[in-house]
């Protein structure tokens, strides 16, 4: 019972160019029909070579050379499954499966088998308890899958508590990850069961998750499978504020985004018996979508390298001899990822199958890809894209140009561009060839909108089309420009979220815990360039009129308020006066100058250089620019300086 009227389209040449993109079109005009199903894509790759790896899975970074091996044949049947059990527990098309796990294969058996039973919901499990809470409390979801109790993670611990707060939920299946230990050699583990694990909890069943599968049927699903049109998952996005922000994305979108990095990567990488390595959480759209669904897609074979992905100690250290193992073809990361593998000598791995890095999620400074390409060989692909997409929007053409600090050329089937607004806050015109404008994008891979309404005001714009037609697109929030040859490159983020390691941390988490606090009557939360993080939270208080209070203790009040560890400030600073506009909105991009200047007037005092000129300063086109000037020869202080993401210049 599966759809058996789609054929993705057959792509063998990789972009190059805007004209590569066009052809691309022009060749498959239809890249989605009406009826196509993540799991529809998935069995179309993994039945072209059945006997092909699927997965490699270890679970400790030194066992690398021991793992855990499915073929395409062995993965397709956990994915059919897994729905199948899911449907056997009663969920069905409109029910919410949410799932607080490390990078398992079960996570993978989840993530597809709930969006073919049912709709997936990912949550990061490095969450604090009340956060997880009011996630699920949003979502509703009917099942929990998480980990069971297990020596070195505190999930359970943080799970557990509160469940009984979720009065949507019907049940929990746990996945104990020890069953990965090394000790016997298999293809795969035999299922069980932690006895030690409660039966029930709060009122609600808790099952292992393998002995709920053992019943369920593996060779065909036992029911219709999703349409195109058909809710897939629901993610966080733009970080956690007091009003969760959910995307709601359908199998269009998520299906439409793996095609279209299928088509821009090409055969060399995205074909049988090519080999991509996954260290990114699987709680976040690149680890499903990029290292998951595309590779699968075309029937190719996926590392994934531990329950911690790349902060599994060890991981990193090994990281080239994993390379050399497996024959990786690429990688994706984040740059903080890239920065630790410099510190680690390739000496006598082999790697050349590496041919490319991914990177996307944050601004990438431009000489650690310098760097990176030069000391390792392999090319640095940045891209683009953003949760509401699908995942990429953008990247550096594989058999193109790689334009270090640009974002990359479109992907095929997606409309991308920058705009100028009308007064009214409305479409204006296209901006010019190198002219600063709002980015928006159009395609089958957007999403459905957000899960709460209110979220979804401003969220789409009418742009007229060839023949003055108003069509919808996704106002992406980011500011940017387009060059001649088709490259767009971004010039700051309009929706002021901060970008710590990849991971996105909304101000407002912040600014809502610290306001808490009875001596607090502003704040501001901003990102501090960090030559490793990327960005760094700091905060800006300004305190009631007569209200006293310490930097010190209000830094302690952020560690007891403040839901998400990534999101704690690193600082606290105390202002008499936040800077603002003429309508009084705190004016942020003052703040972020401010810390550009820091972070200068620091790495200089640190290598002994007088500066004689220290201005950040907004350029239309550029963004934030940080202008500078010393005595002497300052090449100790540029070098330092080149390893943070913004844009400055010596005067």
């Amino acid at each position: 019972m599966e759809n058996s009227n789609f054929s993705s389209p057959i792509i063998a040449g990789a972009v190059g160019s805007v004209d590569d993109v066009l052809a691309i079109e022009r060749r498959e005009p239809e890249l989605v029909g009406c009826a196509i199903s993540t799991y529809a894509l998935l069995k179309e790759g993994l039945t072209a070579a059945p006997d092909a790896p699927a997965l490699s899975f270890f679970l400790k970074s030194e066992d690398y050379e021991n793992p855990f091996v499915w073929t395409q044949q062995q993965w397709l049947e956990c994915i059919t499954q897994t729905a199948n059990m899911f449907r056997r527990l009663g969920l069905q098309r409109d029910d919410v499966i949410a799932f607080v796990l490390p990078n398992l294969p079960e996570t993978h058996w989840t993530v597809w088998g709930a969006e073919t039973a049912g709709i997936a919901f990912a949550i990061n499990p490095l969450l604090e308890a009340p956060m997880m809470l009011e996630l699920m409390n949003a979502a509703q979801p009917k099942l929990l899958v998480t980990l069971a109790p297990t020596p070195g993670s505190d999930i359970w611990e943080k799970v557990s508590p509160i469940l009984d707060r979720v009065p949507s939920l019907t049940g929990v299946l746990t996945v104990n990850p020890l069953r990965y230990l090394r000790g016997e050699a298999c293809a795969a583990p035999a299922p069980s069961a932690d006895e030690s694990e409660p039966r029930h909890l709060a009122g609600v069943p808790v099952s292992d998750f393998h002995t709920a599968l053992q019943s369920a049927p593996r060779a065909e699903l036992e029911f219709e499978p999703p349409k195109g049109e058909d809710v897939a998952s629901y993610f966080c996005t733009g970080g956690t504020t007091g009003m969760p922000k959910i995307a709601v994305r359908l199998h269009r979108t998520e299906v439409a985004n793996a095609l279209e990095l299928r088509a821009t990567l090409g055969a060399a990488l995205a074909s049988p018996g090519s080999a991509a390595f996954c260290g990114l959480p699987l709680f976040h759209v690149n680890a499903q979508i990029v290292t998951g669904l595309l590779m699968w897609s075309a029937g190719c074979h996926v590392v994934l390298g531990t329950p911690l992905g790349y902060r599994m100690p060890g991981l990193v250290p090994n990281f080239w001899k994993l390379v050399e193992f497996y024959k990786l073809a690429w990688f994706s990361g984040v740059p903080t990822v890239y920065s630790s593998l410099l510190q680690v000598p390739v000496g006598d791995c082999d790697i050349s199958s590496l041919r490319y890095g991914i990177c996307g999620a944050a601004p990438m400074p431009k000489e650690l890809i310098v760097r990176f390409q030069q000391e390792t060989g392999v090319k640095i692909l940045e891209g683009y894209g953003l949760t509401e997409g699908g995942c990429a929007s953008s990247i550096n053409p594989v058999a193109g140009e790689c334009r270090v600090g640009s974002i990359g050329l479109r992907l095929p089937w997606q409309g991308m561009r920058a705009i100028l607004l009308a007064k009214t806050g409305g479409y204006f015109r296209d901006a010019g060839v190198g002219e600063a404008g709002l980015i928006v994008i159009k395609g089958p891979n957007l999403f459905k909108g957000y899960l709460n309404p209110v979220h979804n005001q401003g969220l789409w714009l009418e742009i007229p089309d060839a023949d003055g037609q108003g069509e919808p697109w996704l106002n992406t929030g980011d500011l940017g420009h387009v060059d001649e040859q088709g490259y767009f490159w971004l010039t700051g983020r309009a929706k002021e979220l901060i970008i710590r390691g990849g991971h996105n941390i909304d101000p407002k988490i912040i600014e809502e815990s610290i306001h808490m606090h009875p001596s607090v009557a502003m704040a501001a939360a901003v990102g501090r360039p960090d030559a490793h993080a990327g960005e760094i939270p700091v905060l800006y208080v300004q305190l009631h009129p007569g209200a006293t209070t310490s930097e010190e203790e209000l830094m302690e009040f952020a560690r007891q308020t403040v839901a998400e560890k990534a999101a704690l400030p690193k600082h606290v600073h105390i202002v008499t006066t936040l800077p603002t506009t003429a309508v009084g909105k705190i004016f942020k991009p003052a703040l972020n100058m401010a810390e550009m200047e820091s972070v200068l007037r620091e790495e200089a005092t640190a290598c002994g250089v007088t500066l004689t000129r220290c201005q950040a300063a907004a350029d239309a086109r550029r963004g934030i620019v940080l202008s500078w000037s010393a005595e002497g020869d300052p090449v100790e202080l540029l070098a330092r300086l080149n390893k943070y993401a913004f844009t400055h210049e010596r005067v």
